[in-house]
């Protein structure tokens, strides 16, 4: 449910959220209900970072990737911005047992912005921010201050090298780190909301009592931060968790709103250097075609019940259109095609506009009493088409004339 209210959040925000996983071998940028579903109550799921990739999908396995690993997926899937809640960093007696998480080298390699809560409170943040500055990788604190934020608390008493302010400051850092073409990523550090933050001194407090029983313990290595963030959260009854919570749906709003902006600001790059080369460059393309309204109702059970019987099932809510996806894909690539299409002035409009606002919609007919496109279709449980329904009549609109 958590995973879904943050992908919820990303696109109240105007972004495209895709949830990282592996699933039976195969890595997955996005995953459907089920597959979350698949995930979250397999007992076989591996934690998966960078050294895990090669084995996990040779033999065919199911994982949840770490920062590492899905800074790795973002990366080759084009995606520029992650969010998370908490990176790994150095261990506390780091400098001995050299127990130093992969995500600080990956941010050293891999250019991906990572938006976090800064580091996890158990970790030794000092030693963390030298390491990621021998790494290469810039650091800066969201919002007025440089005050580098320790994950369930506001405050850790280092200061971050620099700041930025806004969605829009961050996202021009990005495009430069990007612009540069430098092989690093970057780091912004967002501070858990002011009303749900747990006090510095509480969380310390929990946190040597849970080292010394981890120690006591033998426990080392990768199973050390679960058992950690679970003994904080029992020490602090629950308000380490409830800290938890509110830093990653925080981190989703701030994340999703840099992502927009990051895309405004490519976008505009884009028709600034279009502009610059309208001598040399070829017209702009034009894709002429519908857009639907797809409405997908899967049922649960093997058989699907006639007779006017309710079937239990999920409905999910998509939007095509063969016209659409060309167009769709076209803006993606960087193309800016203009694109010719009718759609209505009702319940569904807005949502398309919205849902396409990386799109040149400005050609597009909007037409009062008319219906915007639909189509519904009922599948089986196995994946099989039932029966399908279409509501195109709009279609008729995208005339010769028009065009």
């Amino acid at each position: 449910s958590m995973a879904r209210e943050v992908e919820e959040i990303v696109t109240t925000n105007g972004a495209v959220p895709a949830t990282v996983g592996i699933l039976r071998g195969r890595v997955h940028v996005g995953l459907t209900d089920e597959e979350l579903e698949l995930l979250a109550s397999s007992k076989n799921v591996v934690k998966v970072s960078r050294r895990d990739l090669p084995f996990v999908l040779s033999q065919g396995l199911s994982g949840g990737t770490t920062v590492s690993g899905t800074m790795i997926a973002a990366h080759k899937a084009g995606i520029p911005v992650f969010v998370t809640g908490g990176i790994g960093g150095v261990h506390r007696g780091g400098q001995n047992t050299l127990d130093v998480s992969a995500d600080l080298t990956e941010l050293g390699r891999t250019p991906v912005a990572v938006v976090s809560a800064g580091v996890k409170s158990i970790l030794d943040i000092g030693r963390t921010l030298e390491y990621l500055e021998t790494q290469g990788v810039c650091v800066a604190a969201f919002g007025a201050s440089r005050e580098f934020p320790a994950f369930f608390s506001r405050q850790s008493g280092f200061q971050a090298p620099y700041h930025v302010r806004d969605e829009e400051e961050a996202a021009e850092l990005i495009a430069s780190m990007l612009g540069l073409g430098l092989r690093s990523g970057v780091l912004i550090a967002v501070p858990c909301p002011q009303e749900r933050a747990a006090s510095a001194q509480v969380i310390e407090e929990a946190i040597q009592q849970a080292l010394g029983e981890a120690r006591s313990k033998g426990i080392t290595g990768k199973e050390l931060t679960p058992f950690m963030l679970q003994k904080i959260s029992e020490l602090t009854d629950g308000k380490s968790l409830d800290s938890n919570l509110a830093l990653i749906q925080n981190n989703a709003r701030v994340g999703s709103c840099i992502a927009v902006a990051h895309s405004k600001l490519q976008k505009a790059r884009r028709k600034r250097n279009l502009l610059r080369q309208k001598d040399t460059t070829p017209p702009q393309p034009v894709v002429i075609g519908g857009i639907n309204v797809d409405f997908i109702a899967k049922a649960q059970n093997p058989v699907i019940l006639g007779g006017g019987q309710t079937n239990t099932g999920r409905v999910r809510r998509t939007f095509g259109g063969v016209g659409r996806n060309l167009a769709d894909c076209l803006s993606r690539l960087g193309l800016a095609p203009l694109f010719l299409s009718a759609i209505g002035r009702d319940e569904h409009s807005e949502s398309i506009l919205h849902y396409c606002h990386h799109m040149d919609m400005s050609a597009v007919l909007q037409l009062e009493g008319k219906s915007t496109a639909t189509y519904c279709a009922v599948i089986t449980s196995a994946g099989e088409l039932s029966v399908g329904l279409g509501d195109m009549d709009i279609h008729l609109q995208i005339t010769e004339q028009y065009v």
